[in-house]
């Protein structure tokens, strides 16, 4: 499976029978509730999905610097600081990323996305934040990797982040070589961990 999943679409389903009768034996409708159940019927007709990642091995986000200048021991806190917070966040299935600056969580991704965060995030704090993005603890890499693309690149410049950070292994980034092209011109630092 390839292409984003646009939270707010979760509303908008117009399910043919079979999959009333799916939607109807699912405790919780969330994306990933939804797809892992999908995903169980294709293996009854020995359809198995593969990783979003297959094949896309070279866009995985290795750990270390991609783009920008080193991170200042300010920024590395904050990254510490929202790693903590958005693994937890993740974990409870909430959202996975979160908007820091100088030790202070300002926003937190829930149902909105992350590019909605993104711009909350940097409203509120005006310039240089941390944006962290992580993987739940059981990502379902079949249909749901994290990603980064362009437009998160270009929504962050918008808001004037300073501080991308990704789990190394487990996020995508679409564009590789666009992304950080446009990173290093908007001054802002991509760093895996």
């Amino acid at each position: 499976m390839a292409g984003q999943i646009a939270p707010k679409n979760l509303f908008d389903l117009r399910p043919d029978l079979k999959a009333l009768m799916l939607l109807g034996k699912l405790k919780q409708r969330n994306a990933e509730s939804i797809f892992a159940a999908i995903a169980d019927e294709l293996a009854k007709l020995d359809v198995d999905l593969l990783p979003a990642t297959t094949f896309l091995e070279d866009s995985v986000a290795a750990a270390g610097l991609i783009a920008g200048a080193k991170l200042s021991r300010q920024e590395e806190d904050d990254v510490d600081l929202g790693w903590k917070i958005a693994k937890e966040i993740a974990r409870l299935d909430i959202g996975q990323t979160v908007i820091v600056k100088n030790g202070t969580v300002v926003a937190v991704e829930a149902f909105e996305g992350t590019n909605e965060a993104i711009k909350r995030g940097g409203a509120l704090a005006r310039e240089d934040a941390v944006m962290i993005k992580v993987a739940k603890p059981k990502q379902d890499m079949r249909f749901d990797a994290p990603v980064i693309g362009v437009e998160t690149i270009r929504v962050a410049a918008e808001a004037k982040l300073r501080v991308i950070a990704v789990e190394a292994g487990k996020t995508l980034l679409l564009e590789r070589d666009e992304i950080i092209n446009l990173a290093n011109r908007s001054k802002i630092s991509i760093v895996a961990r």
